[in-house]
């Protein structure tokens, strides 16, 4: 088996280059999207193991985009996470209500984010 495949979905290049750093220093593959419509052209030609998915996108936001992915049979087995600085009581219960797989808050914790991600394909 390969390096595991992530796509990253985030509009803030700060979060999309952190994320980017400390997963490909733990062997994985890195995909990134700023927005709805980049995450769609990559899915057209990548599948990756896991999407990390940030709920306030520009245009189309995380929920619906979530939504969409898991109404696609090519990605309805691809583990969706909610990649999101939104830490409110009730917000992980919410985005797993949405559809959802897991959830990570940003800022990330650097020591455990690749490990949390791994996580996440493992279960």
């Amino acid at each position: 088996m390969g390096a595991l495949c992530i796509l990253v979905v985030d509009d803030h290049e700060v979060n999309l280059l952190l994320a980017e750093c400390v997963l490909e220093a733990d062997g994985m593959q890195v995909l990134r999207a700023e927005d709805a419509e980049a995450a769609r052209a990559v899915l057209r030609v990548r599948q990756p193991d896991l999407i990390l998915l940030d709920i306030q996108l520009p245009g189309v936001d995380g929920l619906s985009l979530a939504c969409e992915f898991k109404a696609d049979p090519r990605l309805a087995g691809v583990p969706v996470i909610a990649f999101t600085a939104h830490a409110m009581r009730g917000d992980e219960a919410r985005f797993c209500a949405a559809g959802f797989d897991g959830y990570l808050a940003k800022p990330i914790d650097v020591a455990r984010f690749a490990g949390q991600v791994r996580g996440f394909v493992a279960s």
